[in-house]
C-alpha cells in the first residue's frame, strides 16, 4: 500500500500580480503538486477573500488584506489578527485543511504563526511540522529600507532569538540567505537570559541547530527561456517599442525597482558606456532597457534622464511571459547590480536565454554564476564597463561562457528544484515524526544543506 502523500500549506505576504521571486517559486510548486499528485495549498493576501484552484491538487487562498502602509504599496499584508483569534480567516483555512506541514515564508508579521502553532494554540491541527522558508536576508532589508546603522546586530537578535526557535526546520534559497540564520544562532552563546526567552518559551534547543537548516535552490524553465527566441523580427519589435535606433547595443535590467537592488549603479554604468562612444572604434550605441516596477521607479527614471538622457526606456512590469522571454533573448547584455541578491531568478533566466550576464561577485547569484558562465565582477562602474567591453571584444570567451551558462540553466530546472524540495519535505517529516536522522536520499552534506 502506497504511503499517504503529505499535504502542505504555505503562507506568505510576498505575492501579488507583479511580484517575482517567492511568487515564482510557489507558482512552480503548485504546478509540481499536480505532477506529484500531492496537495499543496498557498495562503496569500488579496483584495477580497476567495480561492482559486490550480489543477486537481493545487489551491490558492486569497485573504482580504490591506495594502502595505510603507515601502512598497503594491503588496498587501496578512497580519496577526488574520490568524491568531478564534474564527479568524487563516485559522479557519488551517483547521479545514489540517496539513501535515505548515511553511511560513516571511520574517515579520507572519512569522509568529509558527510559534502560535508550536505552543499548541491551534490544538485542532494536532502538531504539524513547522518550516520557515527564508528567501531574503533581514539585515539587507534593514540596511536598504530603514538604516545603515546596526542592521547586522538587529537582524541577529531577531533571527537568532525569535525566528529560529519558532520552527522545526529552516529552508533557505541559497547559502547566502542561510548564513544569516546560522550566524545569528551560532553567535548566541553570550545571550542574556532575557534574550534567550523565546528558546525557552517555545521549548526549543540550539543543539545541532545547523543540522536543521537546509538550502534548496530556485530554478528556471529553460525550455521556455531559450536562445531559440533570438530572431530579427523580435529584435526589431523590441527596438521599436523602446524607441531605440536599429544599431543599438541593448543592456537589459529586469527586477524589482527597490532600494535593496543597488539601482544607483545603473545610471552610472550607462553614462560611462555612452560617454565612451567618441573613443570606440566600433561606435556602439548603448541603450538600457529596464523591465520591472517598484518604489524607486520614479527615482530611477529621474537619475537616468540626468545621467544619460534619451538613452533608456523603463518598460514597467512586463506581465506577458512571452514578451519577457523575448526581451531576455534579444538583448545584448543582461546586467544585474545587487551584490546582496538572495538568489536571483532573473539572471538565471537570462543565462537560459543565451544572453551574456554580468553579476556582482557576492550574494546568492553565486549559487549558479561563476567565472566560467558569466562575468562575475566587483560591483563598481569600472568593472561593469570593462565587462561590457570584453563581451564584445572577445567573442571566443563570450561564446564559451554562453555555452556554459546554457548547461548551468539546464541543471537548474524547475522540475528538478520542485522534485528536490518535495523529497526534502518528506525526509524532514519522517525525521520530525520518528526522531531518526534525515537521509536526504543521499544528498546530505555540510550543515544540513541540500544544494
Amino acid at each position: 500500500m502506497a504511503a499517504k502523500k503529505l499535504k502542505s500549506i504555505h503562507i506568505t505576504n510576498y505575492y501579488h500580480e507583479e511580484s517575482g521571486g517567492i511568487s515564482t517559486v510557489y507558482n512552480h510548486l503548485l504546478e509540481a503538486a499536480n505532477r506529484h499528485e500531492r496537495e499543496v495549498r498557498l495562503i496569500v493576501p488579496g483584495g477580497f477573500d476567495r480561492q482559486e484552484e490550480r489543477g486537481e491538487f493545487g489551491r490558492v487562498y486569497f485573504v482580504k488584506a490591506g495594502k502595505s502602509p510603507v515601502f512598497d504599496r503594491r503588496y498587501r499584508i496578512i497580519k496577526p489578527w488574520h490568524y491568531i483569534p478564534q474564527n479568524s480567516v487563516v485559522r479557519r483555512i488551517l483547521e479545514q485543511e489540517k496539513p501535515e506541514i505548515i511553511e511560513v515564508a516571511e520574517k515579520y508579521v507572519l512569522s509568529y504563526l509558527g510559534g502560535h502553532v508550536k505552543k499548541g494554540f491551534l490544538k485542532s491541527l494536532g502538531r504539524p511540522m513547522l518550516v520557515h522558508l527564508t528567501c531574503e536576508r533581514m539585515d539587507d532589508n534593514l540596511r536598504a529600507f530603514i538604516s545603515r546603522l546596526l542592521p547586522g546586530w538587529l537582524s541577529r537578535k531577531v533571527m537568532g532569538n525569535y525566528i529560529a526557535p519558532m520552527f522545526d526546520y529552516h529552508i533557505a534559497n541559497s547559502d547566502y540567505t542561510a548564513r544569516e540564520l546560522l550566524n545569528a544562532v551560532s553567535n548566541g552563546n553570550s545571550r542574556h537570559r532575557f534574550q534567550d526567552f523565546c528558546w525557552r518559551f517555545f521549548n526549543s534547543s540550539e543543539k545541532d541547530f545547523d543540522e536543521r537548516v537546509f538550502v534548496s535552490h530556485c530554478g528556471v524553465d529553460s525550455e521556455f527561456f531559450r536562445p531559440g527566441r533570438k530572431n530579427p523580427e523580435a529584435r526589431r519589435r523590441l527596438l521599436a517599442k523602446a524607441g531605440f535606433p536599429e544599431d543599438a547595443t541593448v543592456l537589459l535590467y529586469a527586477g524589482r525597482l527597490s532600494p535593496e537592488k543597488n539601482l544607483k549603479l545603473l545610471p552610472k554604468v550607462l553614462r560611462s558606456l555612452v560617454a565612451f562612444l567618441n573613443f570606440d572604434s566600433s561606435r556602439r550605441t548603448y541603450r538600457l532597457l529596464v523591465a520591472g516596477n517598484g518604489p524607486q521607479a520614479a527615482w530611477l527614471e529621474e537619475k537616468l534622464q540626468s545621467y544619460a538622457p534619451g538613452k533608456f526606456k523603463l518598460l514597467g512590469h512586463v506581465g506577458d511571459k512571452d514578451e519577457l522571454a523575448d526581451l531576455y533573448a534579444n538583448s545584448d547584455i543582461f546586467i544585474h547590480t545587487n551584490p546582496r541578491e538572495p538568489f536571483g531568478i532573473a539572471p538565471l533566466e537570462a543565462m537560459a536565454s543565451g544572453t551574456p550576464v554580468i553579476v556582482p561577485n557576492s550574494g546568492g547569484v553565486l549559487s549558479y554564476a561563476n567565472k566560467e558562465n558569466a562575468w562575475v565582477i566587483e560591483p563598481t562602474i569600472e568593472d561593469y564597463f570593462a565587462a561590457a567591453r570584453e563581451i564584445f571584444n572577445n567573442p571566443e570567451k563570450r561564446e564559451r561562457k554562453i555555452r556554459n551558462a546554457l548547461e548551468t540553466a539546464r541543471n537548474f530546472s524547475w522540475e528538478r528544484s520542485t522534485d528536490r524540495i518535495f523529497r526534502l519535505y518528506d525526509d524532514l517529516y519522517y525525521e520530525f515524526r520518528t526522531g531518526q536522522g534525515v537521509s536526504l536520499n543521499g544528498n546530505n552534506n555540510h550543515r544540513g544543506f541540500l544544494a
